[in-house]
């Protein structure tokens, strides 16, 4: 069974909205795109892939912008080739080599954990509490800004039960960024 990973900047007090940490910089890009190449796939709500793909679809005359330096074109290159699945039940098509999730949740998840692979990447906000609440991630990757946003939207606001977790490897950036990745802890049976 492949690991469904959850991954996500986030600010010292727990914002995740996009643009509320530092620029990303090569090293961070690097990270990221490294992320992406050790899933088989991404997994997103509506709301982040309609954002991710306005931002990293190639535009249609192959051409990335000239705001785009080497480090975010690899990791748009990256992307733009990654297998995708949004979950939605208001969209009736996809594209950007992406799949349609829909009907119940835990279900259609288990399916594309049970398959063979290196494990599915999940972001955003609202699928990723979801999957939190069901029980079906596996790893937690956070990279905690050295910023405090002082708004939200919030990291696992509204989650319905606590979740332990074990830290596995942590890394720190130049940026003063500091990736921290979790799993899940076993339970104690207390």
């Amino acid at each position: 069974m492949r690991p469904l990973r959850y991954a996500i900047n986030v600010t010292l007090d727990g914002c995740v909205h996009h643009e509320a940490g530092v620029a990303p910089d090569d090293e961070l890009m690097r990270f990221w795109t490294d992320q992406m190449d050790n899933s088989d796939a991404e997994l997103y709500g509506r709301v982040t892939f309609e954002m991710m793909r306005e931002a990293w679809k190639r535009p249609d005359d192959g051409v990335w912008p000239d705001w785009m330096d080497a480090g975010e074109q690899e990791f748009a290159d990256t992307l733009d080739r990654a297998k995708k699945y949004v979950v939605s039940n208001t969209l009736d098509e996809v594209d950007w080599n992406a799949e349609l999730v829909q009907g119940d949740l835990a279900e259609a998840v288990r399916r594309l954990k049970e398959q063979p692979g290196k494990g599915l990447s999940v972001g955003g906000v609202a699928l990723s509490r979801s999957l939190a609440d069901l029980g079906l991630i596996d790893e937690y990757i956070f990279v905690v800004h050295p910023i405090v946003a002082g708004h939200g939207p919030y990291l696992f606001e509204g989650l319905r039960e606590r979740i332990g977790l074990e830290l596995v490897e942590r890394r720190e950036f130049r940026s003063g960024a500091v990736a921290q990745v979790y799993r899940r802890a076993e339970e104690s049976g207390e």
